[in-house]
């Protein structure tokens, strides 16, 4: 377990990976220069059997012919509001694979919609891993979606190293967070293919530049597309599904 950020990814059935998780962060506890070779070699095995789990899961969503989207952003910027307001316009079926570190109070939510979701509590874990979006999948019924959806941990720094085996990552950024985000967290919007800038509808209350925003996410990643989005806006909403349903087109 890291002592630093509670990042694990212990598994019962993947005992050396755990091992060397741990034996890789207490290096990194000493090492936080990550100069030292073994502590990089154990980190790059670590993502390598990720790596592996990912493309085994973007298997079974090829096979059921499923879009896989990994949603991701800090907590409290409306990836379940999200998906509620989504269940209400979208022209697909949908599925979620829910992660929190601890209660089910986003998965329960998201079944009162009548959305099927599975919730992967991850204890410490900041983020969620291919392994555990495996097991999610495996008590999901995939033959009835069209697409799956991978709410990920609030965090904007671990979840985006991990490959989950999603074919899309959807990133939000709210308002009331500021406009410092995504200039402080590059990684992550670096790896979006979205980026929702979420609660709009509050713009009048915060001094907040959205042109700015869009221009710093389209530095970090110049092909980005970006959408702005207020969960009682339908109309918004409407254009997030368009944007998967040309996704999905271009996938076949």
């Amino acid at each position: 377990m890291c002592t630093d950020c509670g990042c694990s990814i212990i598994k019962d059935h993947e005992a050396e990976a755990s091992h060397e998780h741990h034996e890789a962060h207490e290096h990194l506890h000493h090492n936080p220069q990550l100069n030292d070779a073994k502590t990089i070699t154990v980190i790059q095995k670590i993502l390598d059997k990720n790596d592996h789990e990912a493309e085994h899961n973007r298997a079974h969503f090829n096979a059921k012919g499923i879009l896989g989207i990994n949603l991701m952003s800090s907590p409290g910027s409306g990836k379940t509001a999200l998906l509620e307001a989504l269940s209400e316009v979208a022209n697909f079926n949908f599925a979620v694979v829910e992660g929190d570190l601890e209660t089910s109070k986003d998965a329960d939510r998201l079944k009162a919609k009548g959305i099927p979701a599975v919730q992967i509590q991850t204890g410490s874990a900041c983020h969620l891993d291919a392994f555990m979006v495996h097991k999610g999948l495996h008590d999901l019924s995939l033959e009835a979606i069209d697409v799956c959806f991978v709410e990920n941990v609030g965090n904007l720094v671990c979840p985006a190293s991990y490959d989950v085996g999603t074919h899309l990552n959807i990133v939000l950024v709210s308002v009331p967070e500021g406009e410092d985000k995504i200039a402080k967290y590059p990684v992550m919007f670096r790896k979006a293919d979205l980026v929702l800038i979420t609660k709009t509808d509050l713009l009048p209350y915060f001094n907040y530049d959205i042109q700015h925003e869009k221009a710093e996410a389209r530095r970090i990643k110049p092909n980005v597309d970006i959408l702005e989005v207020a969960m009682n806006d339908t109309q918004s909403i409407q254009a997030v599904v368009e944007w998967i349903n040309f996704k999905r087109k271009m996938r076949g």
